[in-house]
């Protein structure tokens, strides 16, 4: 039998954790990068020494432009422009050396560099001469704020992208009041206006977001849009913190593959897919779930009002109780508990194992049951039969 049974016509609703619909601006904006993760990332496929070379690249081009400015004539003129010409090309050499000669900057000293950067060159180039040359020197800022897009959040592309449009204009008003050729050329003030924001204000923060989007995607299960394993080691270390109790708990659907026999692929996968919206109605709020495997999934969260062990059931009956199945499905649950600091001191892959281990007892026990094992693997059991918590 492997046609799709009509019983699966029921609506099935639920949240979507990883995916971006209509609040996607809004989860744009509340994205918190991870700074450590993304180099991390880049590290693992072995292209941060090419990245370092780039970014250090850009630091030889800002050297160039510096000194190019100081050199023309229609560049910086003057004691203060040329010594501000000189601080960018300094700015720039020392960027570039920073980058090529030591190792990646942890993420204060990034943001710091970024801040140095955009106020030189800012400066450098409303020191310049001629207004139009001065608008090219701040598209310069274009190479910082591409930086800022991949490596940090959208509220640091804020503000690099709001420094670089004031930037603008106050070179744009420059040109419209000051002496020189561009005196009251209100055309031409708009018409730099305007492309720096093309440039800067709309190409960058779609850059981050396609870098989001691509982010969420890599670290997401494309069938359930819950946490795949990558996306869960990497969300597990910033949610614990010094002072944390919460729980780990394994879930594994039992005897899955007779149903992928019974009923075919396509039916265990949109059972799948009913699961975690069933995880996700069952879990706290501010609970990770994740698909870790095929039929496996983990809950990680804090311990609230309730304890782990009443969570554990929560998301065991929520499992055994789906309607709208010609089949009873039913899940082992293994729950790791620790307390506080155990996140750090203990490592939380160790804590996985765990709560792993304690998953595997359930199955042997007869599956359907929570078995609670703290990190030094203490045995509890319960089950939708009659076993009560020990």
């Amino acid at each position: 039998m492997n046609h799709r049974p009509k019983v699966l016509a029921c609506e099935w609703k639920g949240g979507n954790s990883m995916t971006i619909s209509r609040s996607s601006f809004r989860t744009w904006w509340r994205d918190q990068v991870d700074y450590s993760w993304v180099v991390g990332f880049l590290e693992s496929h072995s292209v941060l020494a090419r990245m370092k070379l780039v970014i250090g690249g850009g630091g030889v081009l800002m050297l160039v432009n510096a000194t190019l400015m100081m050199i023309s004539p229609a560049g910086v003129r003057g004691a203060a422009g040329l010594a501000t010409g000189a601080l960018a090309a300094t700015a720039g050499a020392a960027w570039a050396l920073r980058w090529w000669l030591l190792p990646w900057p942890r993420e204060a000293e990034s943001l710091a560099w970024i801040a140095v950067i955009d106020v030189v060159v800012a400066a450098n180039s409303l020191m310049v001469q001629d207004r139009v040359l001065g608008a090219l020197g701040i598209i310069m800022l274009v190479a910082s704020g591409a930086y800022v897009a991949v490596f940090h959040g959208p509220r640091v592309l804020a503000v690099n992208v709001t420094w670089t449009m004031l930037a603008i204009a106050v070179l744009a008003g420059l040109m419209f009041f000051g002496d020189g050729r561009w005196h009251g050329d209100v055309a031409l003030g708009i018409a730099v206006i305007i492309a720096n924001l093309a440039v800067i204000g709309v190409v960058l923060p779609a850059v981050q977001l396609s870098h989001l989007l691509l982010r969420l995607d890599a670290l997401s299960d494309p069938l359930t849009r819950l946490l795949n394993r990558r996306g869960l080691d990497t969300q597990l270390p910033q949610y614990f913190g010094e002072h944390s109790t919460g729980y780990m708990a394994t879930l594994d659907l039992d005897r899955f593959k007779t149903v992928n026999d019974t009923y075919g692929h396509s039916f265990g996968d949109e059972v799948l897919k009913r699961i975690a919206d069933r995880l996700r109605a069952a879990a706290d709020s501010d609970a990770l779930i994740a698909r870790t495997g095929g039929e496996e999934f983990v809950v990680v969260g804090h311990v609230h009002d309730d304890s782990a062990a009443m969570v554990a059931e929560r998301l065991r009956t929520a499992i055994e109780t789906m309607s709208c199945l010609p089949i009873r499905i039913t899940a082992s649950v293994g729950v790791a508990l620790f307390g506080e600091s155990d996140a750090n001191e203990l490592g939380t892959q160790h804590m996985l194992r765990c709560s792993d281990a304690a998953m595997y007892e359930a199955k042997h026990v007869g599956g359907n049951t929570v078995v609670i094992a703290d990190t030094t693997q203490r045995i509890a059991t319960t089950n939708g039969r009659s076993r009560a918590t020990g």
